[in-house]
């Protein structure tokens, strides 16, 4: 029988744990990008949560990136940019978030999937916790995570992999370049690690963790507007010819 899609929260001991799956890979519809904004907002906002883990369900895959079904239906710009504008309310829901937010990464991630764990505050993978921006296999491009990716890795390795869209980077190579903190040889390690380095965090004052991330995310405060327009670019390029083959391909 197939596990149903879904976005929970558990909290225990000051941590918040928001856990995201769905059937196929952990890919995103856009029913699940509005529930995980949400309730990363409301975690915020939550007097009984200090730090919040952000996560995915299954053994293998963080998340797939973007909802293929999805993305074979839009007919019209409007419904391209609001499907991608899901991915940008995430990001910014993480970026405007008072709390740290710590990704745990256990298998491998595909486009919007790296935008999501680059706009963590620290974020720990297994040695399985590949990465791609396969967004130019499509027709379209990394747009709308773009921001959140170049900000972790840095605009040379961010176009790196934009450009080499067919190739996985390993996890010791996102590792190098800034997006992973640590990588663990097994799942069971990393969730032990991030469950300590979580605890560790709620011993800490909870005004100096707030306005350390606002520091670290000085500069970003166009994102809204920005995130917006890219959202629009890939709404528009979603509907080229090129796109519509490759995705019935895919199919």
């Amino acid at each position: 029988m197939t596990q149903e899609a879904y976005v929970t929260q558990s909290i225990k001991d000051g941590i918040g744990y928001i856990e995201f799956f769905h059937p196929a890979h952990n890919s995103l519809p856009g029913t699940i990008l509005s529930k995980l904004a949400q309730m990363i907002t409301d975690a915020g906002e939550n007097e009984q949560i200090n730090v919040i883990v952000l996560k995915s369900g299954g053994d293998r895959t963080f998340c797939a990136g973007a909802s293929f079904n999805e993305l074979i239906n839009i007919n019209d710009e409007a419904t391209g940019k609001v499907f991608f504008s899901g991915f940008a309310n995430v990001i910014n829901a993480m970026r405007k978030c008072p709390k740290f937010i710590i990704g745990r990464v256990q298998g491998k991630t595909v486009g919007g999937g790296v935008g999501l764990a680059s706009a963590t505050d620290y974020c720990m993978a297994t040695k399985y916790a590949a990465i791609k921006l396969s967004e130019l296999n499509i027709g379209i491009g990394p747009f709308v995570v773009g921001p959140a990716v170049e900000r972790k890795l840095g605009l040379s390795a961010m176009s790196q992999i934009a450009i080499d869209a067919n190739s996985f980077y390993s996890a010791e190579w996102a590792k190098n370049k800034g997006l992973f903190t640590q990588v663990f040889d097994t799942t069971e390690d990393l969730d032990e690690a991030v469950n300590a380095f979580a605890k560790k965090l709620c011993d800490y004052n909870p005004e100096a963790m707030k306005a350390m991330k606002a520091m670290f995310w000085n500069g970003t405060e166009h994102w809204d507007k920005l995130l917006a327009e890219r959202a629009a670019v890939s709404g528009t390029l979603v509907l080229s010819e090129f796109t519509k083959e490759t995705l019935k391909r895919f199919k």
